[in-house]
């Protein structure tokens, strides 16, 4: 009867463990899935369809992204991905950082562009946990 009861009262504590691991399983797989971002007025047309900036419709919005950069602060990066698309550059600086570039003017990665000066980009500083840090809009590179 003891015996029993042992297993009874293993199984219940089993079967509780077990519901807790799949919920919270489930928590963290529907908490991976990103999804765009609200990114204001900013045609997101335009922008995707300006790679490197050669288009020059990234600088249309730039006012418009001045006034809400700070909102993608913390955002992951497949987030930022899809709200604004593919970054023209992404470099890794260590381990633990990397910047996300996309151009306003054209880059030198644009047909017949010879450059004088460094193009207005905007630069997401992404962290280790590939969450957006800083969002900075220059003509500096990091």
């Amino acid at each position: 009867m003891k015996i029993q009861a042992i297993f009874e009262h293993s199984n219940t504590q089993v079967m509780k463990n077990l519901v807790l691991i799949l919920a919270l399983s489930l928590f963290t797989w529907l908490s991976s899935c990103s999804s765009a971002v609200d990114a204001g007025k900013i045609n997101l047309e335009n922008w995707k369809s300006d790679r490197y900036g050669c288009k020059g419709l990234r600088l249309q919005d730039m006012e418009e992204f001045r006034t809400i950069k700070n909102q993608f602060l913390g955002i992951d990066n497949q987030a930022l991905i899809k709200t604004f698309g593919r970054p023209d550059r992404v470099e890794l600086v260590d381990k633990s950082q990397s910047f996300f570039f996309y151009f306003l003017e054209p880059s030198s990665d644009c047909a017949g562009v010879e450059l004088k000066k460094e193009p207005l980009r905007i630069l997401f500083r992404m962290n280790a946990l590939s969450k957006v840090s800083e969002v900075t809009i220059t003509d500096q590179n990091p």
